[in-house]
């Protein structure tokens, strides 16, 4: 028989594993609140225009992206630098190709 933290842990996990989409969404959107308005439109872009559509495994790549420095961030999105993780360079060439709007 399980104990109780255990079984906490496991509700917990269930809970994880079974977030709607429009909750994990509305938790991304939230975090692309950066403190800087040029930031924020970036991230926000791919919010707008892939989130809906995206695999599971992109909203994964979209979390890593959004758990990085903004002073990383801003110089990826502006080219200064180039992003040591491919997949997280890869999302990036792609937010910036998406039209602002």
């Amino acid at each position: 028989m399980a104990s109780e933290s255990e079984q906490r842990a496991a509700d917990v996990a269930k809970q994880d594993s079974t977030e709607s989409v429009a909750t994990r969404l509305a938790r991304l959107r939230w975090r692309c609140r950066r403190g800087t308005q040029e930031l924020d439109r970036l991230l926000l872009r791919f919010i707008r225009h892939r989130a809906e559509i995206a695999s599971a495994a992109e909203l994964t790549v979209f979390e890593r992206l959004l758990a990085c420095e903004d002073r990383d961030l801003q110089r990826w999105f502006l080219a200064y630098a180039t992003c040591p993780d491919s997949e997280l360079a890869a999302l990036v060439d792609a937010i910036r190709a998406l039209p602002d709007a």
